[in-house]
């Protein structure tokens, strides 16, 4: 993989096999089960690195999604999931994901998430304690 992480990010990567459900019409991954990719990883990401804590009191919110489509993965394809938090400021983050197949860039993702308060939904500032887990 060739993906251009910055050094000073904490990145998360995670990898799986491609099934028959990702699979659409054209006979490769529908362009949807990519968003829900980019999702469940970033998730994952927030759970690995976030405290228990941390994970009670606040709550991200997604507010926009930019996908490039570069190339297509099929059935039984093994494909890995490489995020990291490209920039943060006031209430929003930028997430960027790409997803492999081996060497091959398949999609590019850049998403947009608000930080909210847990209990009562509503926007919070990302302080040092939330910035400081996604930087080396």
């Amino acid at each position: 993989m060739k993906s251009k992480i910055p050094e000073n990010k904490v990145s998360f990567q995670h990898s799986f096999k491609v099934t028959l459900q990702d699979i659409d019409v054209l006979h490769h991954v529908n362009n949807i089960v990519y968003l829900q990719w980019v999702q469940d990883v970033s998730g994952m990401h927030w759970e690995a690195i976030a405290s228990k804590e941390l994970q009670k009191n606040v709550v991200w919110f997604v507010l926009r999604h930019e996908i490039d489509y570069l190339n297509q993965a099929y059935a039984n394809d093994t494909v890995t999931v490489v995020t990291w938090i490209d920039d943060a400021a006031g209430v929003k983050s930028t997430r960027i994901v790409h997803i492999y197949c081996e060497d091959k860039l398949l999609v590019k993702c850049k998403t947009t998430w608000c930080l909210l308060d847990a209990q009562s939904f509503k926007p919070k500032r990302i302080d040092k304690d939330v910035l400081s887990i996604f930087l080396t």
